[in-house]
């Protein structure tokens, strides 16, 4: 398992470079072995370097249900801890999941644990009393912990994607009073004013606070309870961004990804998952001008994919998912190679119980009606 890499540090290692440039061949003839044993699922904000050598390029939900419908055994994940944990639950016992490097994580989904989530419901049934299970519909996104989506099942939750965050909402209301949503709060709080909910009835949970920082008023009257969780690639894009486009170039479409702050969100004509900006750029006729708030990797793969089209980076900086950028052509060679020689590294394991409860919450998100799945902007 190689250390993270910095970008300023691979462009100044010409050595670095070398090994990578070498390693796509290792690559090669590992897969050339291995044969249909292994899949490589990558994704879309994975480097080039990495994500060519991908079977399966999507996002994190929809690449751990194909990957679980593959005859592979090993799986080789390259996206963050979370993606192959769910990979794990999804997955058939018989398959292997493997993360390149295992230092490849996620911010957001760092930025709630069990044992705050634990301490939070516990303060919040001192708030609500005995009741709390009945009033509060916990719902995570996919962006988070395995044990967190096990801790939502164990307790009648469901987990939701960008695609289908208003359905799992809509469902929790037809349910409970109450929902208790994390870690990602830009994306609850978009979607609950777009479903009409006041803003004063979304209350911001702190982890770091006691009862998250809110008085027994501000919880008793939420609807929503939004833990003070963010994704680092899309908190980087500002309203400031969009007005510089509307001032300099009123032709060009904003098209941004819902985990990013409202006040771009409002600002936006067009507002949906990684899919649906994909899908939204793909279908654009010739000469389409978009500039677009989400992962610099996949802007560019839709730009090079799109030249009769105008598409660059909302942000003037370049947003990367820099946990994800861990993962190196060496990282993806040197499992492989170990896998040609008989050996299993950098396996993800689930535990039976946790994955048990998480495959709860996620059967709860497929059986919420196709029609409420509404994909924001859409």
């Amino acid at each position: 398992m190689s250390a993270a890499v910095t970008i300023e540090e691979r462009t100044a290692d010409p050595t670095l470079v070398q090994r990578e440039v070498e390693a796509v061949e290792r690559i090669k003839r590992a897969r050339a072995t291995l044969g249909d044993d292994v899949v490589v699922l990558g994704h879309h904000y994975q480097r080039d370097e990495v994500v060519q050598f991908a079977d399966i390029q999507g996002d994190s939900y929809q690449l751990s249900k194909e990957g679980a419908l593959v005859k592979a055994k090993y799986i080789v994940f390259a996206g963050v801890h979370f993606m192959a944990e769910s990979a794990v639950i999804l997955g058939r016992d018989d398959q292997v999941v493997i993360l390149p490097n295992m230092n490849a994580g996620c911010s957001m989904a760092d930025m709630a644990n069990l044992e705050q989530v634990m301490t939070a419901w516990a303060e919040l049934e001192e708030v609500l009393g005995s009741a709390t299970e009945e009033r509060v519909m916990p719902v995570t996104y996919m962006n988070s912990a395995a044990n967190l989506k096990g801790f939502v099942g164990q307790y009648g939750g469901t987990v939701c994607t960008s695609s289908n965050a208003r359905g799992a909402l809509e469902w929790a209301f037809a349910l409970r009073e109450k929902v208790f949503f994390f870690p990602d709060q830009h994306l609850g709080r978009n979607t609950g004013k777009r479903m009409g909910i006041p803003l004063e009835e979304m209350v911001l949970w702190n982890p770091f606070k006691p009862y998250g920082g809110l008085t027994d008023e501000q919880i008793l009257n939420a609807r929503v309870i939004l833990w003070q969780g963010h994704c680092s690639v899309h908190q980087q894009f500002r309203p400031e961004h969009v007005d510089l486009w509307r001032k300099n170039h009123d032709d060009v479409q904003v098209i941004v990804h819902p985990e990013c702050m409202m006040d771009v969100v409002d600002k936006a004509d067009l507002v949906g998952s990684t899919s649906y900006i994909v899908k939204v750029i793909d279908a654009a006729p010739a000469g389409s001008k978009f500039a677009v708030g989400t992962e610099v990797h996949l802007v560019n793969r839709i730009k090079n994919r799109n030249p009769d089209k105008f598409v660059t980076l909302l942000s003037p900086f370049s947003c990367l998912c820099s946990t994800m950028y861990r993962i190196t052509p060496l990282d993806l060679a040197n499992v492989l190679e170990r896998l040609v020689a008989g050996e299993v590294v950098n396996q993800i394991h689930v535990p039976a119980d946790v994955k048990a409860n998480a495959l709860v919450a996620l059967n709860n998100m497929l059986a919420i009606p196709d029609n409420q799945k509404v994909i924001l902007g859409d």
